[in-house]
């Protein structure tokens, strides 16, 4: 896994050829962490950059939660 870990989350960037591919990587983020019950912090910047961040709000830090929605992001 390639996130980077900071304090009490992990996170990472990604960057796509444009603002529409971008935002249906958005989505399907989106959908997954819905199925989940798990909501990331998400970013879109630079048209094409999507920062994702990963923490466990309710348990005040990371948790296994966040490590397997991170594996299922790299997987989209």
């Amino acid at each position: 896994m390639n996130w980077n870990k900071e304090a009490e989350k992990i996170t990472k960037e990604f960057t796509f050829k444009n603002f529409t591919e971008a935002l249906q990587f958005v989505n399907k983020v989106g959908e997954l962490a819905e199925s989940m019950d798990h909501h990331p912090d998400i970013l879109i910047h630079a048209y094409k950059k999507v920062s994702i961040s990963l923490t466990t709000h309710s348990k005040g830090g990371l948790t296994d939660k966040d490590y397997q929605l991170a594996e299922k992001i790299d997987n989209i």
